[in-house]
């Protein structure tokens, strides 16, 4: 297996970003065990180009490269509301109907209170499927107080933050970079024995 490519996206608007500090502790833990990340924090793109869809701006450009040649990712966003925000769904908006085919998709999410845990499965996780990942493991959601307790960066030894080690392990675990895995998912290939005869 060569080196697998991680890309976190961060939805948040805030420029103080507790988000961004969860998607950063991931990747710590993905580093660790040599795995190749970048991290792209939504509220960095060109904001007319974003909301008006111009793939063609440098800006977005190099947000759909990015996607593109990641093997798994990371998408972190705040709850609003019980929803994701706004700022990440105008960055999913952006992307081809099938552009997480292939891919494996680690969902975080952080909000003020447990109240908001359900969020990341009821709102994200149908719009990360309808655009054909491979695999979605399983959430997780940290209450923002837990990322800040003792001190920043987030300490992962942390033990109210083990949840989120686990999570890094089984995202991890379905990682791969076998040319193979790029044709799960949506749109599905069509088997060679179905194939339309000429």
């Amino acid at each position: 297996m060569g080196v697998r490519k991680v890309l976190a996206i961060s939805g948040s608007p805030s420029s103080s970003s507790k988000t961004v500090l969860l998607a950063d502790a991931a990747l710590q833990c993905l580093q660790s065990i040599g795995i190749e990340t970048d991290h792209l924090n939504v509220r960095d793109l060109d904001p007319t180009a974003l909301f008006t869809g111009d793939v063609s701006h440098p800006s977005l450009r190099v947000f759909l490269d990015k996607v593109e040649n990641a093997n798994g990712i990371i998408i972190a966003t705040p709850i609003y509301k019980a929803s994701f925000s706004g700022l990440l769904k105008a960055a999913l908006d952006v992307l081809p109907q099938f552009a997480l085919a292939g891919k494996v998709i680690l969902p975080l999410g952080v909000g003020g209170s447990l109240a908001h845990v359900l969020a990341l499965d009821y709102s994200l996780r149908p719009v990360i499927q309808s655009m054909g990942a491979r695999h979605i493991v399983q959430s997780h959601f940290v209450v923002d107080a837990e990322l800040v307790k003792n001190g920043l960066p987030p300490n992962l030894d942390d033990p109210h933050l083990l949840g989120l080690r686990h999570a890094c392990d089984n995202f991890v675990y379905s990682l791969t970079d076998e040319v193979e895995a790029a044709t799960l998912g949506h749109p599905r290939p069509v088997p060679a024995s179905h194939s339309i005869p000429a």
